[in-house]
């Protein structure tokens, strides 16, 4: 019963494994990032899909089933496939699912085996638990975006939030974790239990060395923009004819980078010997080595740092990204099926490798509503007719006739 980004993230690196994922929907209009668009989702046919490739990118191996909660109806429907299922996992506001008697205390009722994460963007208690957000508040609120950007001294310095909703994103892997620890606790003692994730706790945690530094010393981090506080030189230089990232991270590394760039002086400069003689050092070893590698373009450097074994890479587009040799080779652009003579629809593949239980793509992001059918039969035991009532009601919505995960295989 997630909608957006940070729930449907989670659940789908849950489907991704293997769970069978039943995605509740409002019966007309379903999870509000199927109308963000365009840009559409489109099929290896060509036809352009109804959905958002922004849906599309967080929802494949997921049934979708159209239930309105605010029906009482609805409500029960919720409450009965409750009893057939392992997981919840939620994103409503603090106590709108309580007054459905969909909240944990209610379910865990009826189902003490159930575990149920809820995702918001306070979490549930505190003084702010009752606030809405969205990522780009929990970027500026966690203290992200007061270290992400340009410094102040520099042209178009300032506060920038992520190119990705990276509050989202995070909060949904830490919910896959927590999840996947609950269901190992459950194998041990048989427990259920509550899981309470807030956007704002994840992204506070996710400050890592920069805000431990904060909390320690009480120094505020800065801005480096594409420097790194820690480790000179480790950023982008301006080539004769580009650019390029240059990450250099140990004295050893700084030595064979000397040599790469024929700089046999600042090699042997004792005041750039060490990772602090050079942090100290910042503004000066910069500056020479900008005017080297400006010198020459940005072939002759990759090749160079490539022989010597420097950390070091391109600032690719997206597009020249999945043209890259590795990321071809570790198939992170796949193909999932949609229906029968429909195609496929391209998506980017999990990163988790497994040895034995693989990651599987059965099913493109559905329709909304597609499943609703099958899950309320197969599961729910329902009769076509009771189906057929419930759907003229409005309190669910169906899109397609049944089709079983193996067909769809």
């Amino acid at each position: 019963m997630t909608r957006v980004l940070a729930g449907p993230w989670c659940t789908q690196m849950l489907g991704d494994m293997g769970a069978d994922v039943i995605k509740i929907e409002h019966p007309s209009r379903g999870d509000d990032t199927r109308q963000w668009g365009p840009p559409y989702a489109m099929t290896s046919e060509a036809e352009v899909l109804e959905d958002s490739t922004y849906f599309a990118s967080a929802n494949r191996n997921k049934r979708s089933v159209g239930v309105d909660i605010a029906n009482p109806d609805g409500a029960d429907l919720i409450r009965k496939l409750v009893l057939e299922c392992d997981i919840f996992v939620e994103n409503f506001k603090v106590g709108d699912l309580a007054r459905r008697g969909l909240d944990y205390d209610s379910l865990k009722k009826i189902n003490p085996r159930l575990i149920y994460c809820s995702i918001t963007g306070y979490g549930q208690s505190g003084p702010y638990a009752d606030r809405p957000g969205y990522d780009f508040v929990f970027q500026g609120e966690s203290g992200l975006m007061s270290i992400t950007g340009e410094r102040d001294d520099e042209p178009g310095g300032g506060p920038q939030k992520v190119g990705i909703a990276i509050a989202d994103l995070t909060t949904g892997l830490y919910a896959t974790v927590a999840i996947l620890a609950a269901l190992n606790h459950r194998n041990v003692t048989g427990e259920g239990q509550h899981i309470d994730l807030a956007l704002l706790d994840c992204l506070v945690g996710l400050s890592s060395n920069q805000g431990l530094s904060c909390l320690i010393n009480g120094a505020e981090p800065h801005r480096w923009g594409n420097a790194h506080p820690s480790l000179v030189p480790y950023q982008v230089f301006d080539t004769a004819d580009g650019k390029v990232v240059v990450a250099v991270g140990n004295d050893s590394q700084w030595q064979r980078f000397c040599q790469a760039i024929d700089a046999k002086e600042l090699a042997r400069d004792s005041t750039f010997y060490s990772a602090s003689g050079r942090i100290r050092n910042r503004e000066a070893l910069i500056a020479q080595v900008s005017s080297v590698l400006a010198a020459r373009q940005t072939e002759h450097w990759l090749a160079a740092f490539s022989a010597a074994d420097i950390p070091h890479g391109r600032i690719n587009t997206y597009k020249e990204a999945f043209a890259h040799p590795q990321v071809i080779h570790r198939q992170m652009a796949i193909d999932v099926p949609v229906d029968k003579g429909i195609g496929s629809v391209r998506g980017i593949a999990n990163p988790i490798k497994f040895s034995k239980t693989p990651v599987h793509y059965v099913r493109a992001p559905a329709k909304l509503g597609q499943h609703t059918e099958d899950v309320l039969s197969d599961l729910l035991e329902l009769s076509a007719d009771h189906i057929a009532g419930l759907e003229e009601r409005g309190v669910i919505s169906c899109q397609t006739s049944k089709k079983t995960l193996q067909e769809q295989s």
